[in-house]
């Protein structure tokens, strides 16, 4: 996980309890899996004795950080921005104690709170004039916005943006006696900026430590699907759709995240790349990752309900598994499986098997088709097996709305009752 350290982190960490943040984005009210790592960090810090403390940017997410951004983001309004940082609180309390009576307890902080009253004029006195112009166009992350490769060039609020991360760290170097910025290798500019505030105008000294990028084996974007951001909010994301996008990662990008997404032992992460790399196709390590991960983020239980639902299209389930999942998952799991609408009468008395899959529904081509496949006993209704005199009923709608026809093992139909 440690991409870059400015000389004397080690020695100031080893010396007795110092206080590190790592900056969060509040542009939404939950947090991705792309935060994971400031999060992971932050743990590590504090189970290693060190207090941590989250730092919502209210502030500087009204401008926007210019770093690995190709354009500016949209500004929000006070209001949104307190209810996002009440939903990140909750999403972070899962991974760092806020509560306890220890010593090194985390704690949140918005840099809104402190940004808020100062005034453009007191800033630029104060701030601004500790450092140079020259300084902060040697950073990359202003270098390559004012680029040629950049059609839109960079406006002054996002130029300021590492002035006022950099502020940032002297304000909680100096309130709260915070020594330590992590974050992501691309805010290594930022961090430096505030390490610079510090000595500057604090007269102290300033560390800073970042990890590694996230990036996945086939030069793919980490964290995002076709349906965008992986969320840890389960109503962004359900939990079935986080456990399925670690159980899917390939084989060299899970031996790096279940060193960097679990608290899992040096010895037991070895032991577990050995067992998969002896039989990748049980994919041992996929499964661990996944069921440590949905634990840490979910819950025991979120893991099972995900758990059941993989093994409903890859494992033996049954009629009561499938009649067990809430809707949400239920559309999840059957995601892109064609459908056809029926009317709740048609199951009054039955609807005959002959039109539940060609007639209704265009399922099979035809109805011999359907005849035929009756007969070699390859229809399933809602994972049990049918035969041409089966007619289905209220009783075997999932959730009052779905019933769920199957031809072999792969093919998939859904029925959906209104």
């Amino acid at each position: 996980m440690l991409h870059d350290a400015m000389p004397g982190t080690e020695e100031h960490l080893m010396n007795e309890m110092q206080s590190a943040y790592v900056g969060i984005d509040p542009t939404a009210d939950s947090l991705h899996i792309g935060h994971l790592v400031g999060v992971m960090m932050l743990r590590h810090f504090q189970l290693a004795g060190h207090k941590p403390y989250a730092l919502i940017g209210g502030a500087t997410g009204m401008i926007g950080d210019p770093s690995g951004k190709s354009a500016e983001r949209n500004l929000l309004d006070e209001a949104t921005l307190r209810h996002n940082q009440e939903a990140i609180k909750g999403q972070l309390s899962r991974f760092l104690d806020f509560d306890g009576d220890a010593e090194n307890a985390a704690i949140l902080v918005n840099n809104y709170d402190w940004m808020k009253d100062f005034t453009f004029l007191d800033f630029i006195r104060d701030v601004g004039k500790h450092i140079t112009v020259n300084y902060m166009m040697a950073k990359d992350s202003v270098k390559k916005r004012l680029s040629a490769e950049s059609k839109e060039g960079m406006s002054f609020t996002e130029f300021t943006y590492q002035m006022v991360q950099g502020y940032d760290f002297l304000y909680l170097y100096q309130n709260y006696n915070c020594t330590l910025q992590m974050g992501g290798s691309d805010q290594w500019g930022n961090i430096t900026t505030g390490t610079e505030l510090i000595r500057r105008i604090g007269n102290g000294k300033g560390y800073a430590l970042t990890c590694p990028l996230i990036t996945k084996a086939d030069g793919t974007k980490f964290g995002k699907t076709e349906g965008g951001n992986i969320w840890l909010d389960a109503e962004r994301t359900s939990p079935y759709k986080f456990y399925q996008y670690w159980l899917n990662t390939s084989d060299v990008d899970t031996e790096k995240y279940i060193k960097i997404f679990t608290f899992l032992s040096k010895d037991e992460i070895e032991a577990l790349i050995q067992e998969h790399q002896e039989a990748p196709h049980m994919r041992v390590l996929q499964k661990r990752l996944a069921d440590e991960i949905t634990v840490m983020v979910h819950s025991q239980e979120d893991l099972g309900n995900a758990q059941k639902a993989s093994n409903i299209l890859f494992g033996k389930s049954t009629s009561e598994d499938l009649k067990n999942l809430d809707e949400k998952t239920f559309l999840d799991v059957f995601d892109g499986v064609p459908q056809a609408e029926i009317s709740k009468s048609e199951l009054t008395p039955g609807l005959d098997m002959i039109g539940a899959l060609a007639d209704k529904t265009g399922f099979l081509a035809s109805n011999s088709e359907a005849r035929r496949e009756l007969k070699q006993n390859s229809i399933s209704v809602n994972k049990e097996k049918v035969k041409a005199d089966y007619q289905i009923t209220e009783n075997d709608l999932i959730n009052g709305k779905f019933v769920l026809l199957q031809r072999g093992k792969k093919n998939y139909f859904v029925l959906v009752v209104n």
